[in-house]
């Protein structure tokens, strides 16, 4: 039994082969029935992909938009306040 296994292994990865370059022939061979199983996962996975409406993703992004801005606005009031308070420290213990 542990023959077999071993003749197998063998002959899977040319390991005894006169001709060392089946194996490279025989992957670039396989290229296009890889890319082809590939593409026929891709499509199965996509299709089992719950994809959200017009509506859910339109609230999702004013959502984000509005999150953004408030961030944004809130960044720049303490970015200007600190830049105020620093500078009236600098003026305050100028030489």
């Amino acid at each position: 039994m542990a023959e077999v296994a071993k003749l197998k292994h063998r002959e899977s990865t040319n390991e005894g082969s006169p001709i060392g370059m089946q194996g490279t022939f025989g992957k670039i061979a396989e290229y296009p029935k890889r890319i082809a199983k590939y593409v026929h996962d891709v499509r199965v996975e996509m299709s089992k992909v719950n994809w959200p409406s017009r509506d859910d993703v339109v609230s999702t992004t004013v959502v984000v938009v509005i999150t953004v801005g408030l961030f944004a606005a809130y960044f720049a009031a303490i970015d200007t306040g600190l830049s105020y308070l620093v500078n009236r420290l600098f003026k305050l213990f100028k030489v």
